[in-house]
C-alpha cells in the first residue's frame, strides 16, 4: 500500500482521502476515528502494513442518515473485461484479511456508478482480534454496461456504520437497481466504543468465481499506479518557470508529473516563494489557489490569479513551492444515493 499523504490522521469526522492511497473515508455522523498505516498483519501471508480505523470518539445513537465505510473506486476502460451488461457477464471474486476486536456481520459492496447498480455480501468476523480471510463472489451483471473511459464505473465499499437508511431492507446479493434499504443490512456499528479498531489488508478483486493467491506487484509498479490519481510538489522543491500575467497573478506554473495524471487534477491551495528574473528574492504569498488549465502526459500546466505581491507584468518567474501542494485527480465516489 503506498501512502503520499500520511501514515497516520486524527479527528477525522467526514469524508475524504487520509492516507493510504486510493482508499477514500466516506462517512457522515459516525463517530470521530483516526486512521492509519499500521504493521499489523496477518503472519506468513507476505504483507508488511495493513489499514486500521481506530474509533477515538463514539456514537452508540446513529442517525437514519449514518454512515462510515472504507471505498477504493476503478476506472470504466480497466473493467471491459467483465463484459458487464451482457450475457457473457463475469463474476467477480473479493478476497482480504480483516481483523477487528468487534466480532459480528460486516458488508462488502460492489456499486455499479455508471448505471446506479449494486450488490452486497456480508461477512462475519468470527474471532475477536484475529486475522480472518475472507473471500466473496458477485455475480455477473447482464445489465447495464461501464463506460469505457476514464471516469468511477465501479467501487468497492467496506461498511462499518450504518444507519437505517441502508439498513431497513433486505440485503441485496445480486446486481440490481439501487435501493439504499438493501445495501448494508445487518452491519455491525464499529463506532459504538472507543475500544473498536478494524483492520484490512490483502485487498484482491478478480474475475471468476475462485479466488486466486494474491498477486504482490513490485514497489515502483504499485506506486505509478497510485500516481495516477495522486501526486505532490514537496516543500522547496522548484516548478517550472512561469510569467507573470500582472502584478499578482502568475501563469504557466508547470509541474512535470511523474506519471500522466488520470484527468484534470484539483490543486490543493498551497503557498509559494517566488524568484524573479533578475534573481531578486519575491515576497511569500500567504494563499495562493491554483487553477488547473492543461493536462497532458507530461504534466499540469496552471496559474494563481491572485496572492502574490511587486510583480511585474510578463516578468519570467521561477515559483518554489513554500509548502506541500496536491494535484488531486482522484476518483470522487459518490456513495450514497439519495
Amino acid at each position: 500500500m503506498a501512502i503520499q499523504r500520511s501514515t497516520s490522521v486524527s479527528s477525522i469526522t467526514g469524508t475524504g482521502y487520509y492516507t493510504l492511497d486510493r482508499f477514500k473515508t466516506s462517512m457522515g455522523t459516525a463517530g470521530t476515528w483516526t486512521q492509519s498505516q499500521s504493521t499489523d498483519v496477518p503472519t506468513g501471508q507476505g504483507f508488511a502494513n495493513s489499514l486500521k480505523m481506530d474509533c477515538t470518539t463514539a456514537n452508540g445513537s446513529l442517525s437514519s442518515g449514518s454512515s462510515l465505510a472504507i471505498q477504493q473506486g476503478i476506472e470504466g476502460q480497466n473493467l471491459q473485461y467483465l463484459k458487464k451488461g451482457t450475457s457473457s457477464a463475469e463474476s467477480l471474486t473479493l478476497s482480504f484479511w480483516v481483523k477487528s476486536n468487534k466480532t459480528g456481520t460486516y458488508i462488502a459492496e460492489l456499486f455499479d456508478g455508471d448505471n446506479t447498480r449494486q450488490a452486497s455480501q456480508s461477512y462475519t468476523i468470527s474471532s475477536a482480534n484475529t486475522w480472518e480471510k475472507k473471500t466473496l463472489t458477485y455475480a455477473g451483471d447482464t445489465t447495464g454496461a461501464f463506460g469505457n473511459d476514464n471516469g468511477n464505473s465501479l467501487s468497492l465499499n467496506f461498511w462499518l456504520v450504518a444507519g437505517t437508511n441502508f439498513t431497513s431492507g433486505t440485503l441485496q446479493t445480486s446486481f440490481t437497481s439501487n435501493t439504499n434499504a438493501n445495501r448494508a443490512v445487518g452491519q455491525v456499528n464499529l463506532a459504538d466504543s472507543t475500544s473498536n479498531e478494524w483492520y484490512i489488508t490483502g485487498i484482491q478483486l478478480e474475475a471468476g468465481s475462485v479466488a486466486s493467491d494474491f498477486e504482490f506487484l513490485p514497489h515502483d509498479v504499485n506506486k505509478r499506479r497510485c500516481q495516477r490519481y495522486y501526486q505532490q510538489v514537496v516543500q522547496n522543491s522548484y516548478l517550472a518557470g512561469a510569467r507573470a500575467n500582472n502584478t499578482s497573478a502568475l501563469w504557466g506554473i508547470k509541474f512535470f508529473t511523474i506519471t500522466p495524471l488520470r484527468a484534470a487534477p484539483t490543486i490543493d491551495a498551497g503557498t509559494y516563494q517566488y524568484y524573479y528574473g533578475d534573481a531578486g528574492n519575491g515576497a511569500i504569498s500567504s494563499s495562493v489557489t491554483a487553477t488547473s488549465v492543461v493536462t497532458d502526459d507530461s504534466g499540469v500546466t496552471s496559474r494563481a490569479d491572485s496572492g502574490f505581491t511587486g510583480l511585474e507584468d510578463n516578468e519570467p518567474v521561477i515559483p518554489v513551492a513554500n509548502s506541500t501542494i496536491g494535484y488531486d485527480s482522484e476518483l470522487w465516489l459518490q456513495m450514497f444515493i439519495t
